[in-house]
């Protein structure tokens, strides 16, 4: 299952549709076994740099993509050293008869057997490249150099490691304090985090969170926690949360403060994502499926007085979440998402009321999709200031230990003189 996972994110697929088709096809393997899978996907591809370097080693001739994949999947595996070496071997042979025959069956032995043979040589050759090293692609590697020349790589070993499971804590149900000893009761290790957020010491399914069904907490990364308190919205007034899906910004805003948010977002799926999230924690909003873009369509003349634009981009602050991503993306898709942005900000910009902010918001650490962005805004519209934000300072978040990395820039409308 997991090369197979593998296989379709190779090809293009989104790690969140493959994993979909692949929990479709195996809906009668156990639950235990499905997580396993799951897990040994997420590490192959969080590796994929380093384990398709020694995949190319041991081959002297290109596999048909699904046995590739296999092999990578059996590497990161023994790599792993959860089981036994001749148990991984053996099972990654006999998935290699039913994916591809049984003529794959001695290919697959043999590279896996040279693997162990040669593992220390091939692991030294491997991170001998960047892109081995890194687990990122070259072209990923050289954009971070340029733009954080201290930091670039902290960010992409921050990249390849599990990501924290953060809540944030609804007000409207409870308090903070209150949660932490309903965890402590369920024997559960977590410490606050920012203004609303508790980071659990370890993962746990979402099911399993003390109060999480009625309510009272919600799964978000402290970084994306930010949103809601930099946008500042106070009681009465009027909210636009743009991209809205899958909601959860939206939900805090409402957490935060008595006001009437409209939340739009043009997929119509992930629109419905923000109701049942509203639902379960006891909130409502004015859900729309509509273009950003074009606002008049869906809203007609009414402006706000707060806007929250969480654009879409290339999520490069958030790979260790989606590891597809590295893969996924090309350079040019910079700038392609940089265009989208350049359209949602001047055509949101138009529905603030005068004297009014609006927080931009990005989950990318490539400086065109935020401070580049936000710097040709301004020099387009002299009716607009940034604002100082106490944290982040420079607004780039970069990933680390306890959040992933988010750009905010909170931009204020000068009332006419």
């Amino acid at each position: 299952m997991a090369s197979g996972v593998v296989a379709q994110v190779a090809g293009g697929a989104s790690l969140n549709a493959a994993l979909a088709d692949a929990f479709r096809a195996h809906r009668d393997l156990a639950a235990a076994l499905r997580g396993a899978a799951q897990d040994l996907a997420y590490a192959t591809l969080r590796d994929y740099g380093f384990v398709d370097r020694i995949a190319d080693s041991l081959a002297t001739r290109p596999p048909q993509p699904e046995i590739r994949a296999l092999v990578m999947a059996a590497i990161t595996a023994l790599r792993a050293g959860r089981r036994g070496d001749h148990t991984i071997v053996d099972q990654a042979v006999e998935a290699a008869a039913s994916l591809a025959g049984e003529r794959s069956k001695g290919f697959v032995n043999a590279v896996l057997r040279r693997f162990l043979r040669e593992r220390e040589a091939l692991e030294r050759a491997a991170a001998a490249t960047e892109t081995g090293r890194h687990r990122h692609p070259q072209w990923w590697i050289d954009r971070l150099r340029s733009a954080y020349p201290g930091d670039w790589e902290s960010i992409l070993a921050t990249a390849n490691t599990h990501p924290p499971m953060t809540l944030r804590v609804n007000r409207r149900r409870t308090t903070r304090d209150a949660y932490m000893m309903r965890l402590a009761a369920a024997a559960l290790e977590a410490r606050v985090l920012g203004e609303d957020g508790v980071l659990l010491a370890r993962p746990i399914p979402v099911e399993a969170l003390p109060g999480f069904r009625e309510g009272e907490v919600s799964v978000q990364d402290a970084g994306a926690q930010l949103a809601a308190s930099l946008l500042g919205a106070a009681h009465g007034m009027q909210v636009l949360d743009a991209c809205a899906a899958p909601g959860g910004k939206t939900a805090h805003i409402l957490e935060r403060a008595d006001v009437t948010v409209t939340a739009v977002d043009n997929d119509p799926a992930r629109t419905m994502r923000i109701r049942e999230n509203l639902d379960r924690l006891g909130l409502v909003a004015n859900v729309v499926v509509g273009d950003a873009t074009r606002p008049g369509t869906w809203c007609g003349d009414t402006r706000f007085d707060r806007i929250l634009l969480d654009a879409p981009c290339t999520a490069s602050g958030v790979v260790r979440r989606h590891p597809d991503i590295k893969w996924l993306r090309r350079v040019d898709d910079i700038a392609r998402f940089a265009a989208t942005q350049e359209a949602l900000l001047e055509a949101l910009w138009q529905r603030l009321v005068p004297g009014g902010r609006m927080l931009y918001a990005t989950c990318s650490v490539f400086p065109e999709e935020n401070f580049v962005q936000v710097e040709r805004f301004l020099s387009r519209h002299p009716e607009a200031r940034r604002l100082a934000v106490a944290h982040p300072a420079s607004g780039q978040l970069l990933p680390a230990q306890d959040h992933d990395g988010f750009y905010y820039a909170l931009l204020e409308m000068w009332p006419a003189a």
